[in-house]
């Protein structure tokens, strides 16, 4: 089954799930011009989650996905974690802000089966889902109500098991791809394969349409990626820099500005490892040495971000981008779709 069937799409083109930076313009943008949209809903609760869905239903009668984060076992509750000393690392950004360091909450995110009846209930086109494999469960209730499932994977392996979980087609993401390393079976330090190398063996080993994540940015990178054996291409920081994502101006720029050697992998701004460009914050977290598990720490650092995105500020925000900003040059979502789509095969 080609990825147009699987889908309900016209081009196998996919937009990256920015979790905090999507739009809703974006995602029509992407969806009406017959690709799919998605929407990164990382840590929504439910009813937001059901009012997202509804406005993106409002603004595009095409197909369009929605992204979450399941859970690997390994996140920590504000019980179970002492944030003194990452709190420590991070006052001199909260003191730069003006802002005093926040108190932990009950809870540092919703519960994911709380967030996936919520998706179930609005029953939009496509759930994609990062961080593991889709329950057999949540498969069976897709399935119900019309749902494609598709998940994303770092490697060969992960790519296995997320076929035998029933999903309709897998994004295999290279490391050059921005923002989480989204590996479930190993450390995401060993699983750092690039693009050309993991799309040709993640489509040998599995029978279910492929998308290539990662270092795709212009219709090159599109026609590289049939080549080698992809059915299809999601596509993130080329439309992460266009006037139709919630990214800052600051952002914007910063990714204007990268060249091929910009980017780096942290864990400092969450507590997981992630592509992105170094900025004041990165260094200052890193320099200290002291960061909090997941998502602990992305907790923290969200609220200077959160300060530091309503003045503009890109030295204290999460400046996400893949190793191909430097060949993100547009800026109107419709101009990258146009130009992606030039390299689909005939």
């Amino acid at each position: 089954m080609s990825l147009r069937d699987a889908l309900g799409i016209e081009h196998p083109i996919v937009l990256g799930p920015f979790g905090g930076l999507s739009s809703i313009d974006l995602v029509a943008a992407v969806s009406e011009a017959g690709g799919l949209g998605s929407y990164g809903l990382y840590g929504y609760a439910p009813d937001r989650i059901r009012e997202t869905i509804r406005a993106l239903r409002a603004a595009t009668d095409k197909p369009f996905a929605v992204n979450l984060w399941l859970p690997t076992g390994d996140e920590v509750t504000p019980g179970e974690v002492d944030l003194a000393a990452a709190s420590r690392a991070v006052a001199p950004l909260f003191d730069e802000l003006g802002v005093p360091v926040p108190t932990p909450p009950e809870r540092f995110l919703p519960a994911i089966d709380d967030q996936l009846r919520a998706v179930l209930d609005e029953a939009p086109a496509v759930l994609s889902v990062v961080y593991g494999v889709p329950s057999a469960e949540l498969v069976a209730a897709a399935r119900e109500r019309g749902i494609r499932i598709t998940g994303t994977v770092t490697t060969v392996a992960e790519a296995r098991a997320m076929e035998a979980a029933g999903v309709d087609a897998i994004v295999a993401s290279g490391a050059e791809a921005a923002g989480h390393r989204v590996s479930f079976l190993d450390r995401p330090e060993h699983a750092l394969v690039g693009t050309f190398a993991l799309v040709p063996q993640v489509v040998d080993a599995v029978t279910v349409p492929v998308i290539a994540a990662g270092g795709v940015a212009d219709r090159r990178g599109v026609a590289a990626a049939f080549a080698l054996g992809a059915s299809g291409v999601q596509v993130g920081t080329a439309f992460l820099r266009t006037r139709q994502s919630a990214a800052s101006d600051a952002h914007r720029d910063a990714i204007a500005a990268a060249t091929d050697t910009t980017t780096v992998l942290t864990r400092a701004m969450s507590g997981r490892l992630s592509r992105g460009i170094p900025n004041r914050a990165m260094r200052a977290i890193e320099t200290a040495g002291q960061i909090a598990p997941f998502p602990a720490q992305n907790w923290l650092t969200g609220q200077f971000r959160a300060e530091a995105g309503k003045r503009g500020l890109g030295e204290y925000q999460s400046l996400w981008a893949g190793q191909t900003a430097a060949l993100a040059t547009r800026a109107d979502a419709a101009e990258v779709f146009a130009e992606l789509a030039a390299g689909l095969p005939a």
